[in-house]
């Protein structure tokens, strides 16, 4: 009974950086209604950087965080301008397919320059010690990390200008541009900020486990989950979906192979979908 107690306690630190991670995803969508599907190769991008920083530098996995958070941004900026600014209020199919296709090319690209070779990045964090059970440092400290940017996020939307000019723009944009709110420079700040988050969740992903090029899918279908129990469109609903994701993968682990967790996951993504279709934790449209 203590180990399954041990599992879910690791569970849940794991989950909030699963809800970081989704966040970003689902920050997009409930501003402009767009699927991001190069989600994935993003938080691949930024285990990679962390990797290149901490190889090169020689500095703590931890200071890449700040870094990466503005590349990202940059990142998504660019992002916006290439593959998202022309899908804005088309069928939502165009913006899958657009997304789709760059992440096609960024995945190429890096199998190309990187290979499909397993990478890891150590990090030497004391952990805690509860009776014969140890919980990795590099878990409690990824969670803290992820929960202080989740709650910076929640700052921003809630109390800076940009912020507020975002949740105007994803209630109502129309309306956002009667009083001069410069929805396409807010469109794009939005992506830059679902892009950076994405990023900075890679880099935490990236002090827990090992990766290759093409760990970007199963993160993927990780933030689809929980974005989909965290509602479509609300960041702080995909932070409390992803600890329940931890949650469930701690519990079910002692109990079953690691290889069926994805498969109970997506049952529970179906019966979501059928019971609650717009999630758990479904906010207003729009709501942010």
């Amino acid at each position: 009974m203590l180990g399954v107690l041990a599992s879910v306690i690791d569970g849940v630190l794991v989950g909030f950086v699963y809800g970081l991670a989704a966040m970003g995803l689902t920050l997009i969508w409930g501003v402009m209604d767009v699927i991001n599907l190069t989600h994935g190769a993003m938080i691949v991008v930024g285990m990679f950087a962390l990797l290149l920083i901490v190889h090169l530098l020689g500095v703590s996995a931890y200071a890449a965080l700040i870094p990466i958070l503005i590349v990202g941004f940059g990142i998504g900026i660019a992002l916006y301008w290439i593959a998202i600014h022309r899908m804005v209020g088309q069928p939502p199919l165009m913006g899958l397919l657009s997304t789709f296709a760059v992440n096609l090319v960024l995945v190429g690209l890096g199998t190309a320059a990187l290979g499909t070779g397993l990478f890891n990045v150590d990090v030497s964090v004391p952990g805690i010690s509860m009776g014969r059970y140890t919980f990795p440092g590099a878990h409690i400290v990824a969670a803290i990390m992820a929960a202080v940017i989740a709650y910076g996020l929640y700052l921003f939307l809630g109390h800076t200008r940009i912020g507020k000019a975002v949740r105007a723009v994803a209630n109502n944009r129309e309306a956002a541009e009667l009083v001069a709110i410069p929805t396409t420079r807010v469109l794009a700040i939005s992506v830059g900020l679902g892009v950076a988050l994405a990023a900075v969740s890679g880099v935490l992903i990236g002090t827990l486990f090992p990766f290759t090029v093409l760990s970007g899918d199963a993160y993927t279908l990780k933030s689809f989950v929980v974005t989909v129990l965290g509602g479509f469109g609300n960041p702080l609903g995909a932070l409390f979906a992803g600890v329940a994701l931890g949650v469930l993968e701690g519990a079910v682990t002692p109990f079953v192979p690691v290889s069926w967790t994805l498969v109970i996951e997506f049952a529970l993504f179906v019966v979501v979908l059928i019971a609650f279709p717009k999630g758990l934790f479904s906010p207003r449209r729009g709501a942010l």
